[in-house]
């Protein structure tokens, strides 16, 4: 999958709140002063051309729809960031996020809950 700009990806945020969306309806969920029509339109077709959206043709406006979740996305970004910035540690990762971050004893907590919930189910399940 290709890496979106910060304008590519701003737009799939308001696309995945949305589901689906006609060009004016995207427009309304920047916050003003919005963007120029012809900008946002701009990078749509981008969007379009590198597969990460689709469109149904309604008379002379498309309805454009999201064609890789936010999920899928949000997946393989953080493996692009492990690799670039931490050599693809997990641990590495982890030590960052945990130090850097000034997690409160409950946000540590969640987590050491999530990882334990995570080693019991890949032990049960092989």
């Amino acid at each position: 999958m290709k890496e979106l700009t910060k304008a590519e990806e701003q737009i799939m945020q308001y696309l995945w709140k949305l589901e689906k969306a006609f060009l004016k309806d995207i427009i309304e969920e920047f916050p003003h002063p919005r963007p120029a029509y012809t900008t946002i339109s701009t990078v749509v077709r981008v969007l379009v051309k590198k597969g990460i959206i689709g469109y149904n043709t309604f008379g002379k406006v498309n309805q454009y729809y999201p064609l890789i979740s936010k999920n899928a996305y949000t997946r393989e970004f953080m493996k692009g960031m492990m690799k670039s910035f931490f050599n693809d540690s997990v641990g590495g990762f982890t030590s960052f996020f945990a130090r850097e971050q000034d997690l409160s004893l409950s946000d540590l907590e969640e987590m050491k809950s999530l990882i334990e919930e995570q080693i019991h189910n890949k032990k049960e399940n092989g």
